[in-house]
């Protein structure tokens, strides 16, 4: 066998066949996690509606495949791999169109896909860990990954990709997708708020390689009440809007709006809405369960311009990291040492 075939062996037996090994156009592999289709009834989140990862170009897809891994880069092409740096410094275009140069099928991963991967957590009871606490968990110090940079305060920064224990992957298990808690951060595409409104490409579409995801693309679409997709700017578009000191989902025109950034408790995000549509649990903007097990994990939002999500949290967020945390305060353009991005694979595994 190659090289790449005793990789994809032990990989695939390792993982008793839950995780595998694509090449890209390039030859490079990378660990991925298949992620089966699932309904919104599945997660106990409303009806048999496919949640918006599993549905691309108007298709139902049976799975997704995420980066088992942060990504880091080989030869400039980012790979899900273990035990490596992560790869940051990276604006959400350039993130973008370097997950698209690995070839067909591949994709910057996306909202839809990180809250598809939020509600099988919530559903299964189980919130991954992570380096939240400068290389540890902040709530269980003695779970550590292995140090990969560090700060000039000598603290540890980042560690290498999948180092930590298992419960630092989002099913408590070696299979599981690794690190989505702190870490660094991660860039999701297909989601943004502009002057607060909240705007998505509809479903999966957002991991086409010709989806335009430019701030002037006219695939961006607002939310209505009743979670049908209309034209930004449309009258009664849902908003992230700063009442009573709280982020709260509002229709109306916003009356907090503001340059600074605000953080709010996932799970204590507030509504003026009288019933909010089944879709912002899909693309993980509102807790289904307000009540239920979110790990602590916040949003942060700036509802002023256009702002990008990335998400996870990173090695100093503590409790505020998690699977379900979003910071939505980024400009496109940004780029710093505590974000970086996870590539995702779309096409069919006999192909990849």
């Amino acid at each position: 066998m190659t090289n790449y075939a005793d990789f994809k062996a032990a990989v695939e037996g390792i993982s008793g066949g839950k995780n595998t090994v694509l090449l890209d156009k390039f030859g490079n592999p990378s660990v991925v996690v298949p992620i089966a289709k699932m309904t919104y009834k599945d997660v106990g989140a409303g009806d048999d509606t496919v949640l918006p990862a599993f549905k691309i170009d108007g298709v139902e897809k049976p799975y997704f495949c995420l980066g088992k891994y942060h990504d880091t880069l080989v030869n400039g092409v980012p790979c899900s791999l273990p035990m490596q740096t992560p790869a940051v410094n990276v604006s959400f275009d350039e993130a973008v169109s370097q997950s698209r140069s690995k070839g067909e099928g591949w994709t910057l991963a996306t909202n839809a896909m990180y809250a598809a991967i939020q509600l099988w957590c919530l559903a299964n009871d189980f919130q991954p860990r992570g380096n939240n606490n400068y290389g540890c968990d902040h709530a269980h110090a003695w779970e550590k990954g292995i140090p990969a940079t560090y700060g000039s305060d000598g603290k540890v920064n980042l560690t290498l990709t999948g180092s930590g224990p298992v419960s630092w992957c989002h099913n408590n298990d070696l299979s599981g997708i690794c690190d989505l808690n702190g870490n660094a951060w991660e860039w999701a595409a297909g989601l943004r708020i502009v002057d607060g409104e909240i705007q998505i490409i509809q479903h999966n579409d957002a991991a086409l390689a010709t989806a335009d995801l430019s701030a002037s693309s006219t695939l961006w679409k607002a939310i209505t009440a009743d979670g049908s997709l209309v034209a930004p700017g449309t009258s009664g578009t849902i908003k992230l809007d700063w009442r009573n000191s709280k982020i709260t989902l509002v229709t109306d025109a916003l009356t907090g709006k503001s340059d600074t950034g605000r953080g709010t408790g996932f799970t204590s995000l507030a509504t003026t809405l009288s019933t909010v549509p089944q879709i912002l649990y899909g693309i993980g903007m509102y807790p289904k369960n307000p009540g239920g097990d979110y790990g602590g994990d916040d949003m942060y939002m700036i509802n002023s311009g256009e702002r990008i999500p990335i998400r996870g949290g990173g090695w100093n967020s503590a409790s505020s990291a998690g699977v379900s945390e979003a910071h939505l305060g980024n400009v496109r353009g940004n780029r710093n040492g505590g974000v970086g991005r996870r590539s995702a694979f779309v096409g069919s595994l006999e192909e990849g």
